[in-house]
């Protein structure tokens, strides 16, 4: 998985800010709220139509998501609330990205981008779904094509190039997030069915 990849990379980076934020007495559930706040903030910037510069941000933000798990486990703060408490907000997060993505499109008259983006929202969400409801009945559920780091990164990638080459990549993105996303829902369920069918 991608996201494996780039955290194991990037984790003496993250220990050395954890352990700065852990000595200004932050917390793991604060800075999982910062981080959540931080994102309803780029929705905002994205609904102003600045998508290049809400792809940007987002790479910001990452740090956040991946800080307060960082700073859980190097203070032993490890909680159930914790993680439900991230995992929600990632949720809601993701909502406030899409919810700003609409309103910018809608604003250019765009209104077929509408379903595009409710179909690449509903995936998003029945692919951390089925997640959760496989770990409800004991089973792991992690694979798939599209998990979040990826659907993230390739949100950013399709923001970030409006700045060179207009809606077009991002409309491609968001297209292929609709697809995938179910798909990546379809293959957990494919892959419960087949663990709890033994």
């Amino acid at each position: 998985m991608l996201s494996k990849i780039v955290r194991a990379r990037a984790q003496a980076f993250l220990n050395v800010i954890a352990a700065g934020l852990h000595k200004l007495g932050m917390t793991p559930n604060a800075l999982t709220l910062i981080g959540f706040g931080f994102m309803c903030g780029i929705g905002v910037v994205l609904a102003l139509g600045n998508f290049a510069l809400g792809g940007i941000l987002i790479i910001v933000a990452g740090i956040f998501d991946a800080l307060d798990g960082t700073l859980a486990r190097m203070t032993n703060r490890v909680t159930v609330f914790g993680a439900f408490l991230d995992s929600t907000t990632d949720r809601f997060a993701e909502g406030a990205l899409f919810l700003g993505m609409l309103h910018a499109f809608l604003q250019r008259g765009m209104i077929w981008v509408a379903y595009v983006l409710f179909f690449a929202l509903l995936g998003s969400l029945m692919v951390s779904y089925a997640r959760a409801r496989a770990e409800g009945i004991q089973v792991e559920c992690k694979e798939g094509l599209l998990t979040r780091f990826e659907r993230i990164a390739l949100l950013v990638l399709g923001l970030i190039l409006t700045a060179f080459f207009g809606d077009l990549p991002l409309l491609i993105v968001l297209s292929l997030l609709a697809v995938f996303t179910n798909v990546t829902a379809v293959q957990r369920i494919w892959l419960v069915y087949t663990v709890t069918r033994r």
